[in-house]
């Protein structure tokens, strides 16, 4: 099981890349307004900070004041919140505000934000002047756990989630878990599907602690810093062995092959549909498309379920406001995933809890028939 520690002040994982890129993940409360020194102690004479305007209302200032207080020079770039922005045009927007910025390549770029400015920001430092420096101060429970570390950056294209990106990593990270008590419900039980992932990809001892604490996370006990430490020591491991996705990082898209499809075909559109609503849906089908394949115990399907849903969160394609296609339009969905190869659907399934593993070539035709009789099906069992 992952070590969970008595909650300190500050926990820091440490994410050991070579050739100097090593970086540190900071993780406590009140870092917000603490920022500067860290980030001052990086070098360079600018910060640009890239936010949306929802969290950029609420933190930007603090941040900006905290950098200004470091030494830094200080611009802000602001996009539109949600999934919509990371997207070709918003991805446009932040580059040429990041230009009239006057950044330069021994810049920074902060980013302030939930998983889709982290990826947005990221993209863009990634790729203007073919690199610049990267800060990440994430916002959401997704972000903090997930997608702030490992340096996947990109955005969404009409033909699917994430198609167009880069491997950039940040130098920095800096996890207030103040900011997640300003979130919405829906927002902290989306962000806590992505927790709950972590367990079931390798860890059954961590999803045990999960069922047993999960509202303590919720609440804002100690066990919310815990938790997200413990996120990012298991994802910083299979990083750090695996940084580019050519073998076990895949594992970390576990109910990501459906998720991403159910984003696409309800248009990106957080109204109906958030990631890691979609995420929650995915891992329970990819546990019951275990079960269904003979590969997982209908039990631990059933456990999977149940605690996702007791959570808040939904685990039906019927849950789907608005519906979400047909299995065709599913499948067609799932044929622009990043992990296909050869036109062949790769999938994360599961042998049990924490039993997580990669399955190339997983035959179209199984996949659409089970997707039509999950669709068939009472959603109330």
């Amino acid at each position: 099981m992952t070590e969970l520690t008595h909650h300190p002040d500050l926990l820091t994982v440490h994410v050991p890349l070579d050739a100097g890129r090593a970086y540190d993940i900071l993780i406590g409360r009140g870092l917000i307004d603490t920022a500067g020194t860290a980030v001052a102690a990086l070098g360079g004479r600018r910060a640009a900070i890239v936010t949306d305007a929802t969290v950029g209302a609420l933190y930007a200032a603090r941040l900006r004041t905290s950098l200004e207080r470091a030494g830094l020079q200080v611009g802000v770039v602001t996009v539109a919140p949600g999934e919509a922005s990371k997207s070709y045009a918003g991805y446009a927007e932040v580059c040429d505000g990041l230009l009239a910025l006057k950044v330069e390549r021994g810049d920074l770029v902060v980013a302030l934000g939930g998983g889709v400015v982290g990826d947005l920001a990221g993209f863009a430092a990634a790729t203007l002047r073919r690199g610049v420096r990267l800060v990440q101060v994430p916002t959401s429970l997704l972000a903090q756990v997930d997608s702030s570390v490992g340096g996947k950056t990109g955005i969404n294209a009409p033909l699917g989630k994430n198609l167009i990106g880069a491997f950039h990593q940040p130098r920095l990270v800096l996890a207030d878990t103040a900011a997640l008590d300003t979130l919405s419900e829906r927002e902290m039980r989306a962000g806590y599907a992505e927790v709950a992932k972590y367990g079931l990809i390798a860890d059954p001892g961590f999803f045990d602690w999960c069922e047993a604490n999960w509202r303590e996370i919720f609440a804002g006990g100690p066990e919310r810093e815990q938790a997200v430490a413990a996120c990012c020591r298991a994802k910083a491991a299979v990083v750090t062995r695996d940084e580019h996705e050519d073998g076990e990082r895949a594992l970390l898209n576990l109910g990501h092959t459906f998720g991403h499809a159910l984003e696409r075909l309800t248009g990106y559109d957080s109204a109906r549909l958030v990631h890691g609503e979609g995420v929650a849906i995915g891992m329970a089908l990819a546990f019951r498309f275990s079960t269904r394949l003979g590969l997982c115990a209908g039990q631990d399907a059933g456990r999977v379920a149940n605690h996702l849903a007791l959570a808040g969160l939904p685990t039906r394609l019927q849950a789907v406001p608005g519906g979400c296609g047909d299995a065709e339009a599913l499948v067609d969905a799932m044929s622009q995933d990043k992990k296909v190869r050869d036109g062949a659907l790769t999938f994360i399934l599961a042998r049990g809890i924490g039993q997580s593993f990669i399955a190339p070539g997983v035959d179209r035709a199984e996949v659409a028939a089970f997707l039509r009789d999950e669709l068939a099906s009472d959603p109330r069992i």
